[in-house]
């Protein structure tokens, strides 16, 4: 598990961020989802370092890096300053472009970091996600009963923080557990980093509050590249889990053609948790998308 990373903390303006490096070759950006950490990765780490110089960070208000208090507009935890944490990270190891591959609340930040630096992007990879805005936009039951989280975590400070924080292994267990293949895809290890990071002071409003930044300033930000004409230049791969919600209530490829001019991808057979659920299937893709 992560052998031959070493610890990696840059500070990015008024915030560090913190992972892990190793590995030899074209750089490459891994970013986790929620309620997890960098340790997503931790079943195709030591493999993708055989053949890229591996970057695995925590996201801005999670695992170990900074956690700041939101302000009024959400725009601490807007996908952007997220996007532009994770660019001062890679300048800072030398690498002016790069790869990159991302799972869930990752993902909307690569989508971001795509859209807003997209000199710095060689090529993307988005796991299991659609866009914010289309997703938001085509919210039906079925998608608000499976995704209660997303309404939940905006609900206006404390009151979700309050809930959350009086047993958050318990939500961790609610959002994860419930999905298709239950909690069998995290290794113990794992689920200690996810619930020792969740009870980490300041984790659970840094959850919320990136939430709250995509139901609102996140939005603005999308209509404004959607008003403009302006769309994700770099080829993107796109993989979703075929026993998922988001396969089954969206069309990846059809949402993502909307907003990037090259898209490919197909649907892998596991659920929500592609890293952990089916690491081997995924590090094919990644080689032959990165190839």
């Amino acid at each position: 598990m992560f052998k031959n990373f070493h610890p990696i903390c840059i500070q990015a303006g008024s915030v560090k961020i913190a992972g892990r490096m190793g590995g030899s070759g074209p750089p490459l950006l891994l970013l986790h989802g929620h309620p997890q950490t960098h340790m997503i990765w931790h079943k195709i780490a030591d493999e993708l370092a055989a053949h890229y110089t591996v970057v695995a960070t925590d996201l801005r208000g999670y695992g170990a890096s900074s956690k700041p208090t939101g302000q009024a507009d959400h725009s601490t935890y807007s996908k952007r300053a997220m996007a532009a944490d994770q660019v001062t990270v890679m300048q800072s190891l030398g690498f002016e472009s790069f790869f990159v591959c991302a799972h869930d609340r990752g993902a909307r930040v690569a989508h971001r970091l795509c859209m807003d630096s997209p000199a710095a992007v060689r090529k993307a990879i988005l796991l299991d996600i659609a866009p914010t805005l289309a997703m938001y936009e085509q919210t039906n039951r079925a998608f608000a009963t499976a995704y209660f989280h997303w309404f939940f975590l905006i609900q206006p400070s404390p009151f979700p923080e309050t809930l959350i924080s009086r047993d958050p292994d318990a939500y961790i267990d609610a959002v994860m557990g419930n999905r298709s293949a239950g909690m069998a895809p995290f290794t113990s290890e794992a689920q200690d980093a996810y619930r020792s990071a969740l009870r980490s002071e300041g984790a659970v409003h840094a959850m919320c509050e990136d939430y709250r930044a995509s139901a609102t300033i996140d939005l603005e930000h999308d209509r404004q590249d959607r008003l403009q004409g302006r769309r994700i230049t770099c080829p993107l791969g796109v993989l979703w889990g075929s026993k998922g919600i988001v396969g089954r209530l969206f069309d990846p490829l059809r949402e993502w053609s909307q907003v990037a001019e090259q898209v490919s991808g197909h649907a892998l057979d596991c659920g929500h948790y592609i890293p952990e659920e089916a690491p081997k299937a995924l590090f094919q893709a990644i080689r032959t998308t990165l190839c």
